[in-house]
């Protein structure tokens, strides 16, 4: 075993959208990090090349994708694909997700 905290990068809150993001820990096949959203803010996140899970902490949205929509609240888990398209809308609450990247995020090649 072996404890790997404060490992990864922090990516500045956005003043224009509050959003944040805060990678805590890196290995080669995954990556784990806390995403957050203020109440009514944008999130305007691109598709990754890896897999992603969300385990909400706080807050609500709506996840939309290609496939649907979804209403997400704390103890809610999503699963993203690697390349589909999605971001939380209608944000109430200051919302908060535990992000897991499998491999770790932008551990393939990244084409956008």
């Amino acid at each position: 075993m072996e404890i790997l905290a404060g490992a990864g990068r922090f990516s500045p809150p956005d003043p224009a959208r509050g959003v944040r993001y805060v990678e805590h820990l890196r290995v080669p096949d995954l990556s784990i990090g806390t995403y957050s959203i203020p109440a009514g803010g944008t999130d305007v996140q691109k598709p990754h090349t890896e897999d992603e899970i969300y385990v909400v902490t706080a807050g609500r949205a709506r996840l939309t994708t290609p496939g649907g929509d979804a209403e997400v609240r704390a103890g809610s888990v999503a699963y993203v694909p690697a390349g589909e398209e999605h971001r939380f809308v209608d944000v109430t609450g200051d919302f908060a997700v535990l992000v897991v990247f499998a491999p770790a995020e932008y551990g393939r090649a990244h084409t956008g």
